[in-house]
């Protein structure tokens, strides 16, 4: 009895339609060569935008995801309990925290906090797991480096005062 409800009814199946072939313009793809060709000279005919860089810095919105930094509290301690969740979400691998206890009000701190700049990909997703809004993607976008060891940063030089990071922070508690 099963085998007969499991069957299937081909003779109620719709009819395969074939499109019509490709004709012999349309085949030489000359359409849409033409077609790229104008989206491409309305470009050049727009007006130019250049930024003369060393002089003219970008201000960048407070949606933009520079490097990320540590958020620093105003008496000096910072916000980040070493749970390790930034490690853990980071798809290049670039962050290494190693926590241990604290005699302060939370319980954890970082001993070790590092991010390797060359392996980071800017994604944010550090930003968007961390449960103390302890690791924030700064304003920061000019990073050059001279040797490899330069690129890791510790956290002498990933704390920055909460103040600095304001704008950002209003940010995020306004758009999650």
């Amino acid at each position: 009895m099963a085998e007969t409800q499991n069957r299937v009814d081909y003779s109620k199946a719709k009819p395969i339609i074939h499109r019509r072939d490709l004709r012999w313009w349309n085949k030489t793809y000359i359409p849409q060569i033409l077609r790229g060709m104008t989206v491409t000279l309305a470009q050049v005919f727009r007006p130019k935008f250049t930024r003369q860089y060393p002089e003219e810095k970008w201000n960048p919105p407070p949606s933009f995801r520079g490097r990320p930094v540590l958020v620093e509290e105003k008496n000096g301690v910072e916000r980040c309990v070493a749970c390790g969740l930034c490690a853990r979400v980071c798809p290049a691998l670039a962050i290494e925290v190693q926590g241990s206890e604290s005699e302060y009000w939370k319980e954890r701190y970082p001993v070790k906090f590092e991010i390797n700049m060359l392996r980071c990909i800017y994604c944010g997703f550090c930003e968007e797991v961390c449960p103390e809004e302890a690791i924030v993607m700064s304003q920061d976008y000019e990073l050059t480096f001279t040797r490899q060891q330069d690129a890791i940063f510790g956290k002498e030089k990933l704390l920055i005062p909460a103040e600095k990071l304001k704008e950002r922070l209003e940010f995020l508690r306004a758009n999650r």
